[in-house]
């Protein structure tokens, strides 16, 4: 069990991760999470109406299934299987956020102040979720994919547009890191 509920050696996460891939690409399978949006939408029948989602969804039942073993894998590691024990920060990170008022994590995976039922009471968190999950929408549809679509799937296939993205991701990440989220906390 122990083996399980700890962090493993990136090696091995690489390794199954390139296995999947490949299993994927034997089968002619593209992975990506934000395309599975779209299928949902098609799946009303939206498409009658926005030509964008007017498309055959049913040949994507396989990735909609990783979706949801996706959501439930998730559900079964944090309630069952997680230990925030072992998970290290850096003490400069700990020392950073606790100046923009958000806690060390002691024994947890994510901080309260951003991931906590609290954020629901404040205005200001109400309107950050919405704002960043509109950019967040608009950027994968933008770049054509998520950033799970371009890193695994799209760097793994040599697509010079996935390397683009995945470019532009990080850099985005450090502006947001470095000069965006202290301005907001």
């Amino acid at each position: 069990m122990e083996f399980i509920t700890h962090t493993w050696h990136w090696a091995i996460s690489g390794f199954l991760i390139g296995m999947v891939m490949l299993t994927l690409n034997y089968f002619g399978k593209v992975f990506g999470m934000s395309s599975n949006l779209r299928s949902l939408c098609a799946m009303t029948g939206i498409g009658k109406k926005v030509p964008f989602f007017d498309w055959d969804w049913k040949s994507q039942r396989w990735n909609l299934a990783v979706v949801v073993g996706a959501m439930i894998g998730g559900y079964v590691a944090v309630n069952f299987l997680s230990d925030a024990s072992n998970v290290a920060i850096n003490p400069q990170t700990i020392e950073q956020l606790a100046v923009m008022g958000i806690e060390a994590p002691n024994g947890k995976l994510l901080p309260s102040a951003l991931f906590g039922s609290n954020i629901f009471q404040s205005p200001k968190m109400i309107l950050i979720l919405i704002i960043g999950g509109v950019l967040i929408g608009f950027g994968s549809r933008y770049a054509g994919g998520c950033t799970s679509g371009h890193a695994i799937s799209g760097l793994s296939n040599l697509q010079l547009p996935s390397l683009k993205a995945v470019i532009g991701f990080f850099i985005g990440g450090l502006i947001m890191a470095h000069f965006i989220l202290p301005l907001i906390f």
